[in-house]
């Protein structure tokens, strides 16, 4: 039996899940972001007693299809960004399409009327805050940044992170030496 929650999009949200399941001896296949497959079928009680376990924690155990299918949309492009290597070399679409197992257009469309944004502005944003977080790793420059991440060019990164978070990608890097140099004053 699949069980799938929403907000459960880091390797702590896993743990909380994974700790309430053993907490209430449900035996689980696969957890992974946004799902947890049970090996074994739960009754009503054991559902709402999950359900409220975890809302504790700010995840939330869905039944409307819709939201379920929103809520793996959102999964595949957070995973695809956040926690994979590389970023797949086919579009978006087609790799969330094939993940999902959907015609791109109807997800496109059921997202955009849910969220009230593009999949393609909700990956922009996501490749923006991973950005962010490799230009504080500062173990990449901006060139190598912006390959790995799949822009077209520098200037291309840079116009993007600007429209988004209303600075440059190197006076962000700055603010952060800067917040680094003012704590060292504490």
């Amino acid at each position: 039996m699949k069980l799938f929650i929403k907000y459960m999009v880091s390797l702590r949200c896993k743990m909380i899940v994974a700790a309430e399941l053993k907490r209430m001896e449900l035996r689980h296949a696969v957890l992974d972001l946004g799902m947890v497959e049970l090996l074994d079928p739960i009754t009503d009680n054991q559902r709402e007693e999950l359900r409220a376990h975890l809302l504790l924690s700010g995840l939330v155990l869905m039944d409307n299809k819709k939201s379920i299918l929103i809520d793996k949309i959102k999964n595949v492009i957070i995973e695809m960004i956040h926690y994979s290597d590389e970023l797949p070399r086919v579009n978006f679409s087609e790799h969330i399409s094939k993940a999902l197992g959907y015609d791109y257009t109807y997800l496109a469309n059921l997202f955009s009327e849910v969220k009230g944004v593009t999949i393609q502005q909700f990956i922009i944003i996501h490749k923006i805050e991973r950005v962010k977080e490799l230009l504080l790793y500062d173990e990449l420059n901006l060139t190598e940044i912006s390959y790995k991440m799949q822009y077209s060019s520098v200037a291309h990164l840079s116009s993007q992170f600007k429209k988004i978070t209303g600075l440059t990608p190197s006076f962000y890097k700055k603010l952060k030496h800067k917040r680094k140099h003012n704590l060292e004053d504490i």
